[in-house]
């Protein structure tokens, strides 16, 4: 497995020439993703829920037609048979019906519109969730090629100091403890390199997933990227956002308004309802006449009238239903509160996440400067004997944790303002391809 992860990466890390951005990545999930492409083709199915309903207001047509075969025997009361006449009897009727007054049909058509809404809102969600997911894909792989250079790097020094040594103590300036100490961080360094490379695979092959091919080289922040504070710099803003135009709450909102409505339509049960049908059609039949036998009739007819239905008792259904209805409503209301609240949490989170990790990330800028002049120093030191080889391998391995320290925490920085964007309901493309301008497509990871 290592050969083969080796080969994996190497022309990652040897290639520079052109690397995919976040923006090309999120366009590629676009196309092939197959989450987002059934959250599409639901939301297509959604909005088909409004001309489905309109159809219950607008007038209907039908088109019926028999025929029967008829056999018959007509005799005299306990006398002789007459005649038995054998025959096909047909017709076709014409019937159009217009609702006048169904109240629940009307509640049904303005409920439609919510579920469209809504339907449109869980679409607006899956997009959304499409960007963080891309996000996080994409910055736990670039990282994943950071840490494996970070411990390649790392492994590559402790070689080094391991060989200065062993050389040291075949001239007698240093003693086997400093080998033997300098051989177990170079065994530990190859344990962990071979765990890197799996997290690798790994993080390849879970943006794979996503955007269907395995994603070559991606470009990774810009060395001089300066990350900013979330516009407004208000928490409390931010948190009224989301509890409006969270998009969990606008499916919510959407549940409630919807529950509302139904309980209208539960008690249009109790209502009459007046359509008006009109008939036209032709039928053609036999009768028996007397004395003269069976003969054919030809029947054309037309008629229109009005027709009332007026509910009276059900067993209790539409009462029972009524109860069910306002109890969804109530359920549904709670939905919404929660929806609301757990808004305002996620979009507290996310803005200490921002702000806390745009500190985590200077205070690491400072911790690699610092640990970079440590290491020189101890470098220094050993050379002329003021230090030993385990300062030496132990300043080395901390300018490599604090480099990789430092990319994991702006990636983080970088995620949390893509969530808190989303918290309240207005992620977008324009994000991603903010997000997009810190990075470099000439840095192949």
């Amino acid at each position: 497995m290592k050969k083969l992860a080796w080969l994996i990466v190497s022309p990652l890390l040897a290639s520079p020439l052109f690397a995919a951005d976040l923006m090309q990545v999120y366009r590629d999930a676009q196309d092939n993703d197959p989450t987002y492409a059934a959250a599409r083709a639901t939301r297509d199915a959604g909005r088909e829920k409004a001309p489905q309903s309109l159809a219950g207001l607008l007038p209907s047509l039908t088109l019926s037609g028999n025929t029967v075969w008829n056999k018959n025997e007509i005799s005299v009361h306990n006398g002789p048979t007459l005649s038995k006449p054998q025959y096909n009897s047909n017709g076709y009727q014409v019937t159009l019906s217009q609702p006048l007054f169904r109240w629940q049909n009307w509640v049904s058509y303005d409920q439609s519109k919510m579920q469209v809404a809504q339907a449109e809102a869980n679409f607006v969600q899956a997009r959304q969730d499409l960007i963080l997911r891309v996000a996080q894909a994409y910055f736990d792989a670039i990282y994943a090629v950071e840490n494996l250079k970070a411990v390649r790097a790392n492994k590559t020094a402790i070689a080094q100091q391991l060989e200065s040594a062993k050389k040291n103590f075949e001239v007698g300036s240093a003693t086997i403890t400093d080998s033997h100490e300098a051989q177990a961080r170079y065994d530990l360094a190859a344990a962990q390199e071979i765990a890197a490379e799996s997290d690798f695979e790994v993080k390849q092959h879970a943006l794979q997933s996503i955007i269907g091919k395995m994603p070559g080289n991606l470009a990774t922040t810009r060395k001089d990227a300066e990350l900013t504070m979330p516009q407004p710099s208000d928490m409390n803003q931010w948190v009224a956002a989301a509890e409006q135009g969270s998009i969990p709450v606008q499916i919510q909102q959407a549940a409630a308004d919807i529950a509302a409505r139904e309980v209208d339509k539960q008690r249009a049960g109790h209502y009459p309802t007046l359509d008006l049908v009109a008939n036209q059609g032709h039928s053609k039949s036999y009768g028996f006449i007397s004395g003269v036998g069976t003969t054919p009739f030809d029947t054309d007819y037309q008629n229109i009238g009005l027709q009332l239905n007026i509910p009276l008792f059900q067993g209790g259904l539409t009462v029972s239903r009524q109860r069910e209805a306002s109890a969804n409503r109530m359920a549904a209301q709670s939905g919404l509160e929660a929806a609301r609240r757990g808004a305002a949490l996620s979009a507290r989170q996310y803005y200490l996440g921002v702000t806390n990790g745009l500190a985590q990330v200077r205070a690491l800028k400072a911790a690699l400067v610092s640990s970079q002049s440590a290491l020189e120093s101890n470098k220094l030191g050993y050379e002329v004997g003021v230090r030993i080889n385990i300062d030496v391998l132990n300043a080395e391995n901390q300018v490599y944790v604090t480099r990789r320290d430092l990319a994991r925490a702006t990636l983080d920085t970088l995620l949390s303002q893509l969530r808190l964007k989303a918290a309240t309901g207005s992620l977008g493309e324009d994000d991603v391809a903010q997000i997009n301008a810190l990075l470099d497509p000439s840095s192949a990871q």
